[in-house]
Parts: structure tokens; sequence; C-alpha cells
């Protein structure tokens, strides 16, 4: 693979994030790499280890994305949507636990993808924000798994101002699990890893499935999917996004 590294040992998956020169951002590579690994998660793994190479777990879009998703149409935009949901689909129903090992920072679908983690450890030195309004957009593919882990109220600040938040305070909204010093991330991950092999694999997998059965999250992808697509095609989305590429100030700013 391209964009990924995959470890396989003892029925631990360890799915690492292989761009650490762009801060692992996303782009098609990485999205269709993503979709196929998580789905294609089979019998013999116990647990799934989600990590990134290099200073950042996860910088969200990368600059090569953003900017030909602004010579999209919107039925463009609409089928590009629906394959990064797909990534997050993926992740949030394998059929394994996912433990995310988080550091450096984790923006826009990097958050994404932690909020559809099961168990998420952070470095507490780690940055989290959902930058979406500041191009003229909002975190849409995204927000079914972000408002189910922090909830409406996190969400309702966290959408609208797009501010940096500390990992002490992903921890108290829910994103994120533990917040721990760096040299300890590993340890809580195995430990995490540790509890959850000492269960019935049947179990465990059984009781993934009970959580998403229970909680009744509906199918919310025709919907996400087309409010991007018309946010990115308007002038306010247009002017946004160019304007970061730009690295200038939107109008609004």
């Amino acid at each position: 693979m391209e964009t990924l590294r995959v470890e396989r040992d003892a029925g631990i998956v360890t799915v690492n994030l292989a761009r650490p020169d762009v801060r692992n951002a996303f782009n098609t590579t990485l999205v269709h790499e993503l979709i196929q690994t998580f789905g294609s998660i089979d019998e013999s793994a116990r647990v799934v280890i989600l990590q990134g190479d290099g200073a950042v777990f996860c910088a969200g879009a990368d600059l090569a994305m953003m900017q030909e998703s602004t010579t999209y149409s919107v039925e463009q935009n609409v089928s590009d949507a629906r394959t990064m949901a797909k990534v997050f689909e993926v992740v949030d129903r394998c059929p394994v636990p996912v433990i995310g090992r988080i550091h450096g920072a984790a923006m826009g679908g990097g958050l994404g993808l932690v909020a559809c983690c099961d168990i998420a450890i952070a470095d507490d030195q780690t940055k989290f924000a959902l930058t979406e309004v500041k191009l003229g957009l909002v975190p849409a593919v995204i927000s079914p798994y972000v408002i189910a882990k922090i909830g409406v109220g996190p969400a309702r600040r966290y959408f609208v101002t797009g501010e940096i938040f500390d990992a002490r305070t992903a921890k108290e909204i829910g994103l994120i699990h533990e917040a721990v010093d760096g040299e300890s991330v590993d340890d809580q991950v195995m430990l995490c890893v540790d509890a959850i092999r000492a269960n019935g694999p049947k179990a465990v997998r059984a009781a993934k499935k009970l959580i998403h059965d229970v909680s009744g999250r509906g199918d919310h992808t025709a919907m996400t999917t087309q409010l991007i697509a018309d946010l990115r095609v308007s002038a306010e989305g247009q002017a946004g996004l160019n304007a970061f590429l730009a690295k200038k100030k939107p109008s609004w700013s």
C-alpha cells in the first residue's frame, strides 16, 4: 500500500497512516486504502490499533484534495463526499474494537477518525479542532460520529467556533478516553488491547454490534453528503477554500 502500513501480529492489526510528510492528511489513495483495509478485517483479528506516522495523527484533507474539490460540480462533490463518508463508516463499523493511538494533532477529518474509534488514547499534548467553518464549510460527513461521541452540547460550541482545544478538554467532552504523557501512550494502549484479548472473541464482536444496534444510528449519508456538496460549490465555500489555499484571510474574517 502507498499510504498505509498494516501489520498483523497475534490478532492485533496495527494500521499506520503513512503520509508523515503531509501530516497524514487524506488524499484519494489514503481514502481508498482505509476503506479497503477496514472493510477486509477478518475473523483472525481481535483488535485494531489506528495510529499515524510522524509528528501528527491526521491533519484532515490535504491541499491537493481541497484544490481539486474547488473545481467539482455539485454532483461530483456528492460522489466525492460519499466516498469520504465510507471511510468513517467502515472504521465505525469495524467488527472488532478499534483503539486510536492519537498524538500531535487531529484536525477535521482526523478528528472524525478519532470519533469513530471505540477507544481513543491520546498524548496529553495533542491538539484537536473542527476547522471546517473557517473554510466556509461544515464537518458534514463526520458529524454523525462526532455528535454520537461528544454529544450535542460540545458540538454546538466546536462546530461553530472551529477553535483548537487540548487533550484535557477532549477527554472532558468524551472524544477521547485517556490523555496521558507521551511516554505512557503505548502502555495505555496495550492495557486496553490486553483487556480486550482476555474476553471471548465472539462476545466482543457481539458487544460492539449491540452498541450500534441499541444506539439506533440512522443512515445520514445522503443528507450529509448533499450538504457538504452544496456548501463546497457555494460562493462562501469557494471563497473560503480558495482563500485557505492562497494563504489569505477569507472576505468575512
